[in-house]
Formats: C-alpha cells, structure tokens, sequence
C-alpha cells in the first residue's frame, strides 16, 4: 500500500505542477497579448489565470501535507489537509468570480475600444488548454480520491468558462466594428457577468462538499457493502455490531465493534480483532483500523444455541 501512495502523491506532484506551469505561460500570454491588442476582456483573464497559479500551489501545499505520516498530535494522518485546501481553493475562486462580476458592471456605460484579432486567437488557444487540463486533472482526482486535484480541475473548467466570455466580448466587439452595431459592445458585460455567476456557484458547491467531507464524514452503507461482506467471513466473528468507515481525505479510517464467542480466551479474541483489521486493511483506501471486541450477549447466546439446534 506504501507503494501505492507513493505513486499517488508522485502523479497528484506532478499535476499540481503541470497546472502552475500552464497557468504562467497562459498569464503571460493573455496579458502581452491583451495589452497590444487592446484588449480588456483578454487582460482580465490573464488576470484571472495569474489567480490560478496562487491556487495551485495551494493544491500542491495541500497534496504534500496529507502525504506526511501520522505522529503524536495526529495519530490518523493529515489527510483532512486537502479537505481544508479544497475550502481555501473554493473562497479563492468565489471572491475571483465576484471580482469579475464586480469589475464588469463597473465598465458598462465606459468607452470600449475594438480590439485586435490576435485576442481572440489567443482566447480560443486557452480555452482548449484548458478544457484539456479539466479533464485530465478530474480523471486523475477521481482515480486517486483528491478532493484538492478535483476542485483544481474544477477551477480549471472556471477558467474555460472566462475565457468564452472573454471570446463573446471580443467577438461582439469585432462584429460590432465590421456592421457598426454599437449595440454588440455590451454582449461582453453581459458574458462576463453570467460566467462570474456560474463560477461562484461552482466554488460554493465545491466548498460546500469539502466542509462537509471534513467533519467526519461517514461512507454511506451502500459505499460500504463489500467491506462489510469480507469481514463477515472472519473465522471466529459472530456478528458486527458497529462499522463506520470514516473519510479522512484521500483515505478511510474504520470504527468497527465485533461480537465474538464470550468463552474463548484474549488471545482468540485478539487474533479475530486482528484477522478483521489485516482483511480491511487489504482495501486500497483503508489507512488504520480499530477494532472492538464485544462479547456475545447471553440472551443472544441462547438464541444461537437454540438456531443452532433448530
């Protein structure tokens, strides 16, 4: 399983990483090329892409964190450290987005200047970056249960969005200039204005699922059937009593009660708790177990006994 978490933190490494260095190159080029194109939509994206490499690397603080192994004062990992990255990654893109709903509507009724055509080339170019990097980062954060990598490769759908907007109001103003409809000058306020709403929604969905994922969270029954199944054929095991199977980040930690025969000695019992927690621990997510043994009710054993004679 080290193994295992070792390729997962190296391919979520090199992600985080793969997602600053687009972001620079495509600030860099949306805001030379905005400049000297005179154009303001393209400038407020690079901005936007500038943002996105501050959350990135909150991402990858937040990756090399929940890989530390536990110690004294968190005995259970530091996996909830992608959850809090998520959080923080969520407020950044809501306040971006409410500052590109806010600048928008600051500039309607100003002077918009026709912008050059290498703006919108340059647009459509991140746009398909973009759309790339989203997918491959979802793919990645699903296979491997980051909620950090999801999120980022959610804020990179945001960024795919602002630049349509950017590729509306650019484009406005192009056909506006050629047909002299100076009326296609505001289809830009009203783009930037929309996609600002869907990334804010975004962020607090996102926000909204990381919160929820950090307060010990429990997997639903259904997350947890074939765990259970396995367990139930330990030799020795009676019955469960309680499983909960606990979200800590990228992995599970499981708080099981089992109820073995009352007549057998410690170390039996010792050795079943032992045999459940090396079968739940064979699960790729399961990181620790702890197991409680309880001893089989006398009521209950009378009704075993009699079922067992039956």
């Amino acid at each position: 399983m080290q193994n295992g978490n070792s390729e997962r933190f190296k391919k979520i490494n090199f992600a985080a990483w793969l997602g600053i260095g687009i972001n620079i190159v495509l600030a860099a080029l949306k805001f030379f090329v905005g400049w000297f194109a005179n154009s303001r939509a393209l400038i407020a994206d690079a901005l936007h892409s500038a943002a996105d490499v501050v959350t990135s690397f909150a991402v990858l603080i937040g990756v090399r964190a929940a890989e530390l192994p536990p110690d004294e004062d968190h005995p259970y990992g530091h996996g909830k450290a992608e959850s809090i990255t998520a959080i923080i990654v969520s407020v950044l893109l809501f306040v971006i987005g409410l500052d590109i709903a806010i600048s928008t509507l600051g500039d309607i009724g100003s002077e918009n200047p026709v912008p050059g055509i290498a703006a919108l080339y340059v647009i459509i170019f991140s746009i398909i970056v973009k759309e790339a990097l989203f997918r491959y980062k979802l793919h990645l954060g699903k296979k491997y249960n980051s909620e950090a990598i999801i999120t980022d490769a959610w804020h990179h759908r945001s960024d795919a969005y602002s630049s349509i907007a950017a590729m509306v109001g650019v484009g406005a103003s192009l056909l506006g200039a050629q047909f002299g409809l100076s009326w296609l000058m505001y289809g830009d306020m009203i783009a930037g204005v929309f996609v600002a709403a869907l990334v804010m929604v975004m962020a607090y969905k996102l926000g909204r699922d990381a919160i929820h994922n950090s307060l010990d969270h429990v997997l639903h029954e259904e997350d947890t059937v074939d765990m259970i199944e396995r367990v139930n054929g330990v030799e020795g095991l009676i019955k469960i009593d309680e499983f909960h199977a606990r979200e800590h980040g990228h992995y599970v930690i499981v708080d099981i009660k089992i109820v073995v025969n009352p007549d057998i000695s410690v170390r039996e019992g010792h050795d079943i708790a032992k045999r459940v927690k090396n079968t739940l621990m064979e699960e790729d997510r399961v990181r620790d177990v702890l197991v409680h043994v309880n001893p089989l009710d006398v009521d209950e054993r009378e009704t075993k006994r009699r079922s067992d004679l039956t």
